[in-house]
């Protein structure tokens, strides 16, 4: 590391230095080499400069060379294609210069080996390199090679002596099967791809749902698996595809049974969370195949009985694993029951479900404790859950636990929850509020990240819903006006939608509206008129209309608008508006203004009339939306009266 005084090198220094790293490529001692290649690595992290250099000084094809020799150490080879995935993480002109140096079908020799460790560093690297716009798509068909059968294929001779031809196709069939699922996850392009190519005449996907029949073995048939279902996600495959439906799910589901070992069924109930996760159709079918909601239970009582597993070994490192058995169990509960409210029931009733999710949130491991939140919010989406298991199981206590110091992606899930047990029928709303959960959610409201201030907000949206005055007041005083202000302006539209949201709950019923007005009136009516004269959306704009609509029903509030002609004038333009929605909420703003049993109603009466107000309510009686020709009828009858 420089001391801060010492003046960055020069351009030549960082190509001589450049030049030195490739020199030491050619070294004659294998050791020295190596060692290069790792102070390569070392040098090319977030360097953008020096990847663009080596490249320049012909690194690639020397790395590659090294990559392919079978003389080269296996430690060699790996080091390699890590700092080729580097390299590839560049600019796109990096991937060019990667890709005319032949870099992919290198790669793919490379998933050939035996060695594990060297696979993945190839598979990353291509990974990279195909997510890239600019590699040619059909470099795909050169994978795709590896899928025809054992006759058409040739091997480097190292492999075909080294193994028999059967079981090296099998493995090689393997790893380029992994490939797909690598280069598939969440990317549309290459999906699409896959869609349309042919192996010998028959479909990918078809080539792929044989790959599931259960005479194959597990692994092919879970990595089909995860092929299909990250190409259903990226949209190229249909959700009521019947190789979804009828094949890729219930073989999910099967990977899910006792029988198979720890790690399929991790690995099996997370694919399957993700395959359903949009989808409820998908959610109604798996839960109702092979009483899967039941045979989740079981990844909890892992391993049940010591007997059953007679290898030391294998129970050794199960017990290490079991704390990803409940995180997968958590996390397809999640996905299961996040629509339907029959499936939610269904979690709940299965035994100790709500204690195991309690204990889950306070597990060590954070992955499991974001599952089980994961799962708990799922669930907390039904009405019927709220009042009873929540209830029943005071969830909101490790609940409220687990908001302390966690972790953002925690701190979503976690707030995300609590919005929910704050909704006014929840019978958790009470204690939640009584242990101080205010303070943290004002806090939540400052937050750098987007969904953690829309989460604060709307939790305090749900506390202040039919509140009394006393909440009203404290969530004033804590959030403070300033920031109740600065969330008006936020940039992000949904927290602007949620605070717009708080607002018209803290201005509610008439003792309510008509305090918070005295003290914060002219704030209030100031950020009305900015919302209303920027460019926001019609959503945007009608829950601020609502605001005004609230105001004008205050008793003393109301006076803030019938004194301020930019907003009555405001209000007229609305009310010619071409969108329904925002005619209806002017027209109901001018509806409480006049209306006839209140003081002064007479002389608002005549301002508004003398102002043109009542010539546009005898147009909108004549519109063709019932909702708002009825409104503008009610609103002319005050006259009347």
């Amino acid at each position: 590391i420089r001391s801060p005084r010492e003046t960055p090198p020069m351009v030549g220094e960082v190509t001589a230095t450049s030049r030195h790293y490739v020199d030491r490529l050619f070294d004659p001692d294998p050791q020295k080499v190596l060692q290069g290649v790792i102070d390569m690595k070392n040098a090319v992290i977030g360097n953008n400069k020096q990847k663009a250099n080596l490249i320049v000084l012909g690194a690639v094809p020397r790395l590659l060379y090294l990559l392919q020799q079978s003389s080269s150490s296996m430690e060699l080879r790996t080091e390699c294609a890590v700092v080729l995935g580097s390299l590839a993480m560049g600019t796109e002109n990096n991937i060019k210069s990667l890709v005319d140096c032949h870099i992919i079908p290198a790669l793919l020799q490379g998933l050939l080996s035996p060695d594990l460790v060297f696979i993945e560093a190839c598979l990353r690297c291509l990974r990279t390199v195909f997510i890239s716009p600019v590699t040619p798509v059909q470099l795909l068909y050169t994978v795709v090679c590896i899928f025809t059968p054992c006759d058409h294929m040739t091997f480097d001779t190292q492999y075909s002596v080294t193994l028999h031809t059967s079981s090296s196709v099998l493995q090689v069939r393997m790893q380029a099967l992994k490939c797909f699922s690598v280069l598939a996850y969440e990317n549309t392009q290459v999906s699409m791809t896959l869609v349309n190519v042919l192996v010998d005449g028959e479909l990918l996907t078809q080539v792929f749902v044989k790959m599931m029949q259960r005479d194959q073995p597990i692994e092919m048939q879970l990595t089909a698996a995860k092929c299909l279902t990250y190409m259903c996600r990226a949209s190229a495959i249909r959700t009521d595809d019947s190789c979804i439906v009828l094949k890729t799910l219930p073989c999910l589901v099967r990977m899910c049974s006792k029988e198979h070992l720890l790690e399929e069924r991790v690995e099996g109930a997370e694919t399957l969370a993700y395959l359903m996760e949009p989808d409820v159709e998908l959610q109604r079918i798996a839960s109702t195949t092979d009483h899967l909601v039941a045979m989740l239970a079981d990844y909890f009582k892992y391993p049940s009985s010591v007997s059953a597993i007679t290898d030391i070994k294998r129970l050794d490192h199960d017990l290490k694993h079991a704390h990803e058995l409940r995180q997968a169990a958590f996390k397809l509960y999640a996905s299961l029951g996040s629509n339907d409210e029959e499936i939610r029931k269904k979690i709940t009733e299965t035994e100790n479900m709500m204690d195991r999710i309690v204990s889950g949130l306070s597990e060590s491991s954070i992955k499991v404790r974001l599952a089980a939140v994961r799962c708990l919010h799922s669930l907390s989406r039904s009405v019927q859950q709220l009042r009873t298991s929540f209830h029943d199981h005071a969830v909101w206590k490790p609940l409220m636990k687990l908001l302390q110091n966690a972790p953002d992606e925690v701190l979503v899930m976690a707030s995300s929850t609590l919005c929910n047990l704050l909704l006014e029928f929840s019978p958790s709303k009470e204690p939640i509020l009584e242990s101080g959960v205010m303070e943290l959610l004002c806090s939540l409201t400052q937050s750098d990240s987007p969904a953690l201030r829309v989460n604060g907000i709307w939790a305090l949206m749900n506390m202040a819903f039919q509140a009394d005055q006393k909440v009203k007041v404290e969530i004033v005083r804590c959030l403070g006006t300033e920031q109740l202000f600065r969330l008006l302006s936020d940039p992000d539209t949904n927290v602007l939608m949620k605070t717009l949201g708080l607002l018209r709950n803290l201005l509610s019923q008439r003792a309510h509206i008509d305090q918070v007005m005295s003290s914060h009136g002219k704030q209030i009516m100031q950020a009305v008129t900015l919302i209303l004269e920027a460019e926001h959306s019609i959503e945007v704009k009608e829950q601020t209309l609502c605001i005004l609509v609230n105001i004008a029903d205050g008793n003393t509030a109301k006076d803030l608008i019938m004194t301020n002609d930019d907003m009555l004038q405001k209000i007229k333009y609305y009310m010619g508006h071409s969108n329904v929605k925002l005619q209806l909420a002017a027209t109901f703003c001018v509806s409480n203004l006049i209306w006839n049993e209140e003081d002064g109603s007479q002389e608002r009466q005549d301002k508004l009339r003398e102002m043109g107000f009542v010539d546009i309510l005898h147009k909108l009686t004549q519109s063709s939306e019932p909702n708002l020709s009825d409104r503008a009828k009610t609103a002319l009858q005050q006259y009347l009266a």
